[in-house]
C-alpha cells in the first residue's frame, strides 16, 4: 500500500470514528505520523499471527515496518496493539503516554531493547515481547503492577531484574528460550503465579524461594544443566505437571512426593540411578516418564500409581520389573524398551486397559 493510500485510508478511518484498524497485511514499511489522528482509536493492528484451520500459528501477517512514529503515544484510548512479526528494532518512549493501553504483542521484531517508559503503561494486563533479541529487561518492567501474562520467551537475556518481583498480579511467566543461568529470588513473591516457563536456558540450581510459588500449576524447566532440585520443591501443592527433562539430576529429593496433585511428571533424560519411595504417593499422576537415565531398579511403592495412564522406561538398565507394577491397571501406554530385562513378571497380565507395550532391544526375547 502507498504512503498516498495509507494516509487516506487513515483519515477514513478518523472521519468514520472508527475505534479499530487493522492495517495488517499492508506490507507497511512506515507509519506515516498522521496515524496520531485516531485519538478514539482502541485497537491497532499492525501485525498478526496466521492460523490454520486448527489454530495452530503458521506464519505472521505484516512482515516490513520497522519504525514507529512518536506520535504513536497520541493514541490516549488504545487498548490493544499488535505489531507481530515486523522489523521493528526499537521503540519510540512515546509508547510510555499509552495510559489505557492492556495488551501489547509486539512478539517476533529485533528489538534489542525496551525503554523505560515500557514501566508507564500501568493498565497493562498482557505483554508479549517473545523472539526478540533482548540482551534485558528495564528495571521499570516492575512498574506494570496489573499484569497477568509476560512472555520474554525466546530472546538473549543472561539475567531478569529483581523487580521482576513486583508483578505480584502475574499469572503467566514464560523466559523459555534464553540464556539465564540463575533465577532471582525475588521470583518467589510471584504469589499468583499459575504457569512458569524457565525451560531452555542454562540454570544450574533453582532458588529455594520457588516454594513460595503455592499456586503454580505448571512449571517446565526442562532443558537446563540443573544437578538437583531444591526440597522446597514440595511446597508447590497445586501443580499439575512438571518437567524437568533434560538436565543433570542424579536424584530426586523425596519431597517430589508432597506434590498429591501432580497429573505428569517428566524427568527423562538426566542421570537418575534411582527413585525415591515417595514417588508413590503422587496418586494423581497419569504420565510418568523417566526414559534416558540409568536405573537399574524401581521401587515398589510405583504401583501405588494406580492413576498412571502412560509409563516410559526405556533406554534405563532395569533387569527386573516390580511385581507391584501389576497394580497399575490404568496403564494404556508401557515402554520398557532399551534396557535389560530378561523376564516379565507374571503381574503385567493384569494390566487389562494396556493397549501399547514396547519391549524391542531388551536381553532377550520376551
Amino acid at each position: 500500500m502507498s504512503q498516498e493510500n495509507l494516509i487516506e485510508e487513515i483519515e477514513l478511518a478518523e472521519k468514520e470514528g472508527k475505534t479499530e484498524l487493522d492495517l495488517s497485511g499492508k506490507q507497511l514499511s512506515t507509519l506515516p505520523p498522521e496515524i496520531g489522528k485516531l485519538a478514539q482509536l482502541k485497537k491497532l493492528i499492525l501485525g498478526k499471527y496466521k492460523y490454520n484451520k486448527k489454530g495452530n500459528i503458521i506464519g505472521t501477517i505484516g512482515k516490513n515496518l520497522s519504525e514507529l512514529p512518536i506520535e504513536i503515544g497520541l493514541l490516549s484510548h488504545l487498548e490493544e496493539c499488535q505489531i507481530v512479526g515486523n522489523q521493528l528494532s526499537s521503540l519510540p518512549s512515546e509508547i510510555g503516554s499509552l495510559k489505557n493501553l492492556q495488551s501489547l504483542n509486539i512478539s517476533r521484531n529485533k528489538l534489542s531493547s525496551l525503554p523505560g517508559e515500557i514501566g508507564c503503561l500501568t493498565n497493562l494486563q498482557f505483554l508479549d515481547v517473545g523472539d526478540n533479541q533482548l540482551s534485558s529487561l528495564p528495571s521499570e518492567i516492575g512498574s506494570l503492577k496489573n499484569l497477568q501474562s509476560l512472555n520474554i520467551s525466546r530472546n538473549k537475556l543472561s539475567s531478569l531484574p529483581g523487580e521482576i518481583g513486583c508483578l505480584t498480579n502475574l499469572q503467566f511467566l514464560d523466559v523459555g528460550d534464553n540464556q539465564l543461568s540463575s533465577l532471582p529470588s525475588e521470583i518467589g513473591s510471584l504469589k499468583n503465579l499459575q504457569s512458569l516457563n524457565i525451560s531452555r536456558n542454562k540454570l544450574s540450581s533453582l532458588p529455594g524461594e520457588i516454594g513460595c510459588l503455592t499456586n503454580l500449576q505448571f512449571l517446565d524447566v526442562g532443558d537446563n544443566q540443573l544437578s538437583s532440585l531444591p526440597s522446597e520443591i514440595g511446597s508447590l501443592k497445586n501443580l499439575q505437571s512438571l518437567n524437568i527433562s533434560r538436565n543433570k539430576l542424579s536424584s530426586l529429593p523425596g519431597e517430589i512426593g508432597c506434590l498429591t496433585n501432580l497429573q505428569f511428571l517428566d524427568v527423562g533424560d538426566n542421570q537418575l540411578s534411582s527413585l525415591p519411595s515417595e514417588i508413590g504417593s503422587l496418586k494423581n499422576l497419569q504420565s510418568l516418564d523417566i526414559s534416558c537415565n540409568q536405573l537399574s531398579s524401581l521401587p515398589a511403592e510405583i504401583g501405588c500409581l494406580t492413576n498412571l495412564e502412560t509409563l516410559h522406561l526405556w533406554e534405563n538398565q532395569l533387569s527386573s520389573l516390580p511385581s507391584e507394577i501389576g497394580c497399575l491397571t490404568n496403564l494404556q501406554s508401557f515402554d520398557i524398551s532399551c534396557n535389560q530385562l530378561s523376564s516379565l513378571p507374571a503381574e503385567i497380565g493384569s494390566l487389562t486397559n494396556l493397549e501399547t507395550l514396547h519391549l524391542w532391544e531388551n536381553q532377550q526375547e520376551l
